[in-house]
């Protein structure tokens, strides 16, 4: 897939809650295709400390108005950076970069697992499965309930079940924790998950030992976005692969933890 270096301007940066952020860029020029899972590499301008750019997922796009929509977790210097960042300002964007999920293979409901700031893929492929008659559930896991993050819009593609680490918002617990995760019978054909790797690794072997396939989007650290600097490599049983370039999205049962 041809990859673009383009300056976007921010149309709005948005605050969520003390941590979260979302940013709303504008392209100059049509946007090309782009798939769920697939991220992009933002340049820090103006900053002597960030010389690497930074990769976030995409959070959602509407071709019809050339927007991408990116969902930042505040953390360190560069996202503080980008968090201080005016409407009317201009981002250099590489773009789109990585590979993306994958549609099932057997028809019925999906479950899409997150955990803090990667619920952020979540939102573009709901969009996604449903524009391909794919029925998606939502189980979203956040520390507490002033962390929730745009919840009315994972709403508008499907069932939204919560959890709470300390059980302010939907249930107690990690996502793992959650009842719907208790049940005799699991009634979803396939589970796409991003979000810290203990959880992924658990939902991954939650997936298989109950004959789901599953897919997961990994947050290694990603320098350069094309697979030169090897900063990303991911242990798999297809061996040592770059998670920028062969990833970000791996079938669970491919992954070595």
């Amino acid at each position: 897939m041809k990859k673009f270096i383009r300056d976007f301007e921010l149309i709005a940066n948005k605050r969520i809650n003390r941590e979260y952020y979302s940013l709303v860029l504008k392209s100059p020029e049509k946007l090309p295709e782009m798939f769920p899972g697939q991220f992009v590499e933002i340049r820090i301008d103006n900053s002597k400390d960030t010389f690497l750019r930074r990769p976030i997922s995409l959070y959602d796009v509407d071709y019809d108005k050339q927007l991408i929509y990116l969902l930042i977790q505040e953390v360190g210097k560069g996202t503080r950076k980008l968090a201080g960042l005016e409407v009317g300002d201009t981002l250099s964007l590489i773009y789109p970069l990585g590979n993306s999920f994958g549609l099932p293979e057997k028809k019925g409901r999906v479950l899409l697992i997150g955990g803090g700031v990667g619920v952020a893929p979540l939102l573009f492929l709901a969009r996604f499965l449903v524009q391909n008659n794919v029925e998606p559930e939502f189980l979203l896991g956040f520390r507490n309930k002033e962390l929730l993050v745009d919840l009315a819009d994972f709403e508008n593609f499907g069932k939204v079940h919560l959890s709470t680490d300390d059980g302010s918002a939907g249930e107690a617990g990690t996502v793992m924790d959650h009842s719907l995760l208790k049940t005799a019978s699991f009634p979803y054909v396939k589970v796409y998950t991003c979000g810290p790797q203990v959880m992924m690794k658990a939902v991954g072997e939650f997936a298989e030992a109950h004959k789901a396939d599953c897919e997961a989007s990994l947050e290694n650290t990603m320098a350069c976005g094309f697979g030169a600097c090897l900063c990303c490599i991911q242990e798999t049983v297809r061996g040592n692969l770059r998670v920028c370039k062969e990833g970000p999205v791996f079938n669970t049962k491919e992954l070595i933890w």
